[in-house]
């Protein structure tokens, strides 16, 4: 939890969530790739992907989709359990679109992560244009018999923004997903990236406005990251001129001004992503969201 202290603000972080819903134990998230792909690359709604996207970024060593869900976890859990031996873990599947398949296909994806007894849940990452009415209805009656969150990439609430970046789906259509969801008592995440091309900071700081308007429970920022074999590389090392990269303290600025618009309710689950260096073209701030946590908390004071 983070004070303002200059406007007495609280800042619910998502792990504050996390301990009100379990509060008997520690939980850490081990994210999965479960082998899924995007419709925005296979060519159902386009190839090549969102401009900025490189899916190696979001993927830990142990998370591996030439391995089973079930090992992938469990090489998960040796790595957590070696600093908390009473730990429980929400199986995060992250990498792609995790609800992009057939329906049966994706029960038992899911099924296979909750089989694990020291699983207690799942965090579902994907796209507000791949989620079915019926898989919405299986996840209902799923979270009335364990955690089920589902995370949604809306990076933007500019329709212009959405297109430049070659997102595939609209604001329109991210509004009405989570209205979906919500409905059905499912808790919602959203991704924003702050900084993508041709945004102002006031467009930016609107993002908080509208998205508070929807019935969220948390949401990840994300620093615009120059991020190698992306378009957005290409378009970068040609035309510089047309990204505006933030320094550290011009993020921590935006970030204080974007929460301090936020609904308070909101939890906030990342204020940084750190790219793998081998990955990372600029900006290289070599700073992880703990330590850029410390920072605005710091900036607060």
């Amino acid at each position: 939890m983070l004070i303002n202290k200059n406007t007495n603000r609280i800042y619910l972080e998502f792990t504050d969530y996390l301990k009100a819903r379990f509060p008997a134990f520690k939980v850490q998230k081990i994210s999965l790739n479960a082998g899924f792909t995007c419709p925005n690359r296979d060519g159902s709604k386009g190839r090549g992907g969102c401009s900025y996207c490189n899916n190696r970024t979001f993927n830990p060593n142990y998370c591996d989709n030439r391995q089973s869900i079930t090992r992938q976890l469990q090489e998960g859990i040796r790595f957590f359990s070696r600093k908390y031996h009473d730990m429980k873990y929400i199986a995060y599947f992250q990498a792609y679109t995790n609800t992009y398949d057939k329906i049966e296909i994706l029960r038992l994806k899911y099924e296979e992560a909750l089989h694990n007894s020291d699983v207690v849940g799942i965090i579902i990452a994907t796209r507000p244009d791949c989620v079915s009415g019926e898989l919405l209805d299986y996840l209902q009656i799923l979270n009335r018999r364990t955690f089920v969150m589902v995370e949604y990439g809306i990076e933007s609430t500019s329709e212009e923004t959405l297109l430049r970046i070659n997102r595939g789906h609209t604001y329109e259509e991210a509004k009405e997903a989570v209205i979906r969801t919500a409905e059905r008592q499912i808790p919602c995440g959203a991704h924003i990236i702050l900084g993508l091309p041709g945004e102002t900071n006031a467009q930016i700081l609107q993002h908080a406005v509208t998205i508070s308007e929807l019935p969220l429970t948390s949401v990840k920022l994300h620093q615009l990251q120059i991020i190698r074999g992306t378009a957005m590389a290409t378009e970068y090392e040609s035309c510089p001129e047309r990204f505006r990269l933030f320094t550290v303290d011009e993020y921590i600025d935006l970030v204080a001004e974007f929460i301090d618009r936020l609904r308070p309710d909101i939890h906030i689950d990342r204020f940084v992503s750190q790219s793998p260096k081998e990955l990372l073209i600029a900006p290289d701030w070599g700073l992880k969201n703990h330590e850029f946590r410390a920072m605005l908390e710091r900036k607060q004071k």
